[in-house]
């Protein structure tokens, strides 16, 4: 199976950037929906933009127009850049992978399999 570890996150500014990354490793990404997800303080885990395995992009409302996802299958590397950020971004945010049952799932955390273990990005 897949293993992943997330780096990049830090304390940023309104309206900063954040660029985060997700190593793979044991697997190639390309046979997975690869998935960013985040989850604050007290509230429930939720997708942010995921690359299924027919490389089509999907974004969570609240990120479209300020976030991206890149998918570098020969190094193995899921990232995600993240622009024009706001105090609502804060979160620890986790990269996985996964077989999403539908593309209508593929922003539920519940149908990833792999995850790593975190970065914590903090606007302020």
């Amino acid at each position: 199976h897949v293993q992943l570890v997330e780096s990049g996150g830090g304390s940023v500014q309104v309206g900063g950037s954040l660029r985060l990354s997700c190593v793979a490793s044991g697997d190639t990404i390309g046979r997975y929906c690869m998935g960013w997800f985040r989850q604050a303080p007290g509230n429930e885990r939720e997708g942010v933009a995921a690359v299924d395995i027919d490389n089509s992009t999907i974004y969570a409302n609240s990120v479209k127009g300020r976030f991206s996802v890149s998918l570098d299958q020969a190094k193995n590397i899921f990232d995600l850049q993240m622009n024009n950020l706001k105090p609502e971004d804060t979160a620890v945010y986790y990269c996985a992978a996964g077989h999403p049952r539908s593309e209508y799932r593929v922003l539920s955390s519940s149908d990833y399999t792999y995850w790593g273990q975190g970065t914590q990005v903090t606007v302020s």
